[in-house]
């Protein structure tokens, strides 16, 4: 299937099966590629509280990497969808072999910055020498291996972009099950290897992303997507990489500010001990896997809305945006009541240790049941990414983490510890949510006339 094929356009048909069709495949890649760190975070649990502490201040770290090249799926999947609407097919594939390309050159400075902060940073976040240094010998292979990590972040949103989610989603799940083998290998020296314990840890998520990116770019070139012809020629580069970065530097940006706040939070709670810090990236990581079918959503709502929206077709545009926000409150109510009901006994799967549970479950009680309205804020990230007005979605990010959230755990913290900051976090979400909405609603009515 070519990307000009009629099954790659989103611009003909129901629009709830657009939806459908763009939303399910990606759950089980988006599974695949949160589970990397949600199977390392297990297996290093095994290690002790004091290892899973250090492999937590990793947390925000990775997520910045990664959200730098989310930025830029997020940029290719907008250019790529809009220029399908608009049949402008010949650019197509120079934008996305260009992207690549501009994917591998950010690489290398990622890694060379990260490198040189990685200490300073470490400091900043409160962890001790002995952390420091098990937290450097899981990011120092991970930094060399940044382009294998990020280049399937951006391949497979140019698929997604054509109309095509299975692959994108069969590449990650296939890389996520190889790292979930290799990993314990590593972690533990099973078998004959070496106990490499984080430091195994990363080379087993980098191989597995290796595999993902070669497989990646033989179905984009499958796919008509890329041209090694237009990286050595390198006509119109500037242009590819303006259009590109339009959209995915401001995004990157943003996708960047939960790391932001995740250090400043790690910050605050590393004043209460290993135990809160170490709840606190178990948190965040089953977190993250109980919205796994929210972000699905919003990733495939993304090509649905660009797609239209490139096409002038405003009245799917208004219709795929409310059956995505209806689902949303749905979903995630659902979701805070699983882990409102099976709080023990999920904090009893990371740890034995009766302090690391408690702020577990401290956690669960109180953070999910924001989820149904703090969750619209990222809906209406992914739309307002879409449509090319990346510099809204920014808006509210930058306005929910920094302006609102940072001094709202500042305050939470000094009053209650880190029940006043999961207090916080649960209150900022809900506010900005109904704000966000209300406002984002009424643009898009106004600007779509």
């Amino acid at each position: 299937m070519s990307f000009q094929s009629s099954k790659a356009l989103l611009t003909e048909g129901p629009i709830r099966s657009h939806l459908i069709r763009m939303t399910i495949p990606m759950i089980w890649g988006i599974l695949a590629i949160i589970s990397f760190q949600l199977v390392d975070t297990y297996y290093i649990s095994l290690l002790g509280t004091e290892k899973l502490a250090s492999f937590s201040y990793t947390f925000p770290i990775t997520y910045g990497i990664f959200s730098i090249f989310i930025g830029m799926g997020i940029g290719m999947s907008s250019v790529i969808s809009r220029l399908l609407g608009a049949k402008d097919y010949d650019n197509v594939k120079r934008v996305t072999s260009h992207g690549l390309l501009l994917v591998f050159l950010i690489s290398l400075v990622v890694t060379a910055i990260g490198l040189l902060i990685l200490d300073p940073l470490l400091r900043s976040m409160g962890a001790s020498p002995e952390q420091i240094a098990d937290v450097r010998s899981y990011m120092i292979p991970y930094f060399i291996g940044t382009f294998f990590v990020s280049m399937p972040v951006v391949g497979n949103a140019a698929l997604r972009a054509s109309g095509d989610a299975v692959i994108p989603a069969l590449i990650m799940t296939i890389a996520a099950i190889a790292n979930a083998l290799i990993a314990p290998l590593f972690v533990f020296g099973l078998y004959g290897f070496p106990r490499l314990e984080l430091y195994g840890a990363a080379l087993a998520t980098v191989a597995a992303n290796f595999c993902a990116m070669v497989s990646g770019i033989y179905f984009m070139y499958r796919r008509g997507l890329f041209d090694l012809s237009h990286i050595r020629n390198l006509e119109h580069f500037g242009d590819s990489a303006k259009r590109l970065m339009m959209i995915g530097l401001p995004a990157g940006l943003t996708s960047m500010l939960p790391s932001v706040l995740q250090s400043f939070i790690l910050a605050l709670l590393s004043k209460s001990g290993a135990a809160a810090v170490a709840a606190f990236g178990a948190a965040s990581r089953v977190e993250a896997f109980t919205q796994v079918i929210m972000m699905a959503l919003s990733i495939g709502l993304a090509p649905v809305v660009g797609q239209n929206w490139g096409a002038k077709l405003f009245d799917r545009v208004h219709s795929a945006v409310k059956e995505a926000l209806i689902f949303s409150v749905l979903w995630s109510g659902l979701s805070a009541a699983i882990l409102l009901i099976f709080a023990h006994s999920i904090a009893g799967l990371f740890s034995d240790d009766t302090a690391l549970q408690a702020f577990l479950v401290l956690y669960f009680m109180i953070v999910p049941l924001s989820y149904p309205l703090g969750n619209i804020t990222h809906g209406w990230g992914s739309v307002f990414n879409a449509i090319g007005k990346p510099q809204y979605s920014a808006g509210f990010l930058f306005l929910k983490m920094i302006i609102l959230l940072i001094p709202a755990t500042y305050i939470g913290n000094h009053l209650g510890g880190a029940l006043g900051i999961f207090i916080a976090i649960a209150a900022v979400n809900i506010l900005t949510g109904l704000g966000v909405h209300f406002w984002s609603w009424a643009y898009l009515k106004k600007s779509a006339r």
